[in-house]
């Protein structure tokens, strides 16, 4: 029996071993210099045979290469014919938080209740998730990791995707809560006997005020000197100071409306629309009021049957158009999976009316500035992290974007996971 037991425990760790991973990057030892790339600096400006030099993780040159200096003590990445992006950034994603869904101790992304401001959804990012590590290969580098559920599902924060454990993953702590607004329709029941369609919601303006009152008390709680001790209202202090975002997830029209209302009469400093199907319906109202939108995965079909079939493909054209600052995000059925797709996402929206440096914002700039990194992350600019890739060509392009090099922080990540070595491993076997 007790050699039984000695087998069981080395096989669990061979299979622990042989599933975690890669090491996460050391920091940046040399100097490293970028040439000859076509550099797309997320700021919308292309430049075409550049330098690139950065030390310490951070960016000291990014322009002509004629007014660089190299030396022989850098380390110097010959990128010719290649391209140069900012590391792409995924808001709005359960990555991290959910492994297998068949297992329920591997899920992570919410939490039972209703009201749960306080779950801070960053203590439970699993750093060494196989998931996490399929995204670095096309780019995505970043991410907001973001719960589930409730009406208040709990506090998002934003890491970056090469890290020994969630303390160092972790670049904005608690950037903003998520909150799932009412819908105005329901669906009726099928199994209880009910017409399937789209009905009137007779409980909503019930559940909007539910909503002001929970408001109002967390505010009168946050108020008081000595109120005594109540983890959901005091985890909402950040809405209220300007300290934190407040993330409404909506789709229609009227929930829009209704949301933004709800959020100028709460007095809150930053708030943004998630999903927002119907932004495009409301575009003057976002213009007005200056709030930014986190565009849901537009690889869908659209939602009724009267709307043009191209709409979802479309909607980041209008939107960006209106003035609107606009990011993408992937939730919806396999969003964790589908994250490493954000930059086609992106290329999408090209065929679709934006230009290529408008498309790229999308899933960097834009989604700095949403987030609030946009200091350090989301474009190429001296003084922020160098963090970016190398491609061999367009990475909005699934056929082109071939990463050569990733760096985070200024750290040489690898570009390995379980399914490049399964697609290394077949190339061999179907070879001749």
């Amino acid at each position: 029996m007790r050699t039984l037991k000695i087998h069981i425990i080395a096989l669990l760790a061979f299979c622990f071993l042989g599933s975690a991973q890669q090491t996460p990057a050391s920091k940046q030892q040399k100097t490293v210099a970028i040439v000859g790339a076509t550099v797309h600096t997320g700021t919308g400006s292309v430049l075409e045979n550049s330098l690139i030099i950065f030390d310490q993780g951070t960016l000291q040159y990014v322009g002509a290469m004629d007014q660089g200096k190299i030396n022989s003590e850098m380390d110097v990445i010959n990128a010719r014919k290649q391209h140069v992006y900012p590391g792409f950034i995924i808001p709005n994603s359960t990555l991290g938080l959910i492994e297998i869904d068949a297992v329920r101790a591997s899920d992570d992304d919410s939490e039972i209740g209703t009201w749960n401001p306080h779950i801070r959804s960053l203590i439970a990012y699993n750093t060494e998730s196989k998931v996490v590590e399929t995204m670095r290969p096309n780019g995505v580098l970043l991410a907001q990791i973001t719960p589930r559920g409730g009406r208040i599902s709990g506090t998002s924060s934003v890491v970056q995707l090469d890290a020994w454990n969630w303390e160092d993953a972790a670049i904005k702590v608690d950037d903003g809560i998520h909150m799932n607004w009412p819908s105005s329709f329901s669906r009726g029941r099928w199994w209880m006997g009910e017409d399937p369609g789209l009905k009137i919601n007779t409980k909503y303006n019930g559940q909007v005020q539910e909503l002001s009152t929970y408001f109002n008390n967390a505010k009168v709680h946050n108020a008081k000197e000595n109120s005594g001790l109540n983890l959901p209202f005091e985890a909402m202090k950040g809405l209220f100071n300007g300290n934190q975002t407040l993330y409404i997830h909506v789709d229609d029209e009227k929930g829009i409306v209704d949301a933004v209302a709800f959020a100028k009469a709460q007095n809150l400093k930053k708030i943004v629309l998630v999903g927002a199907y119907e932004a495009y319906k409301q575009t003057a109202v976002l213009k007005e009021h200056d709030i930014p939108v986190l565009l849901r995965r537009i690889h869908t079909r659209p939602n009724k049957s009267d709307e043009d079939y191209d709409l979802p493909f479309k909607l980041a054209k209008i939107l960006v158009d209106a003035g609107v600052t606009v990011a993408l995000e992937a939730s919806g059925d396999m969003e964790r999976m589908n994250s490493r797709n954000l930059p086609f996402y992106a290329g999408t929206t090209v065929a679709y009316g934006l230009n290529r440096e408008q498309a790229l914002q999308l899933i960097t700039l834009n989604a700095a500035k949403i987030l609030g990194i946009d200091a350090q992350y989301g474009s190429l600019e001296v003084g922020k992290s160098a963090t970016l890739f190398i491609s061999e060509g367009d990475a909005l392009d699934m056929r082109t974007n071939q990463l050569k090099h990733a760096f985070i922080d200024g750290r040489k990540i690898s570009l390995e996971s379980h399914q490049t070595k399964l697609w290394k491993r077949y190339s061999n076997k179907y070879k001749n």
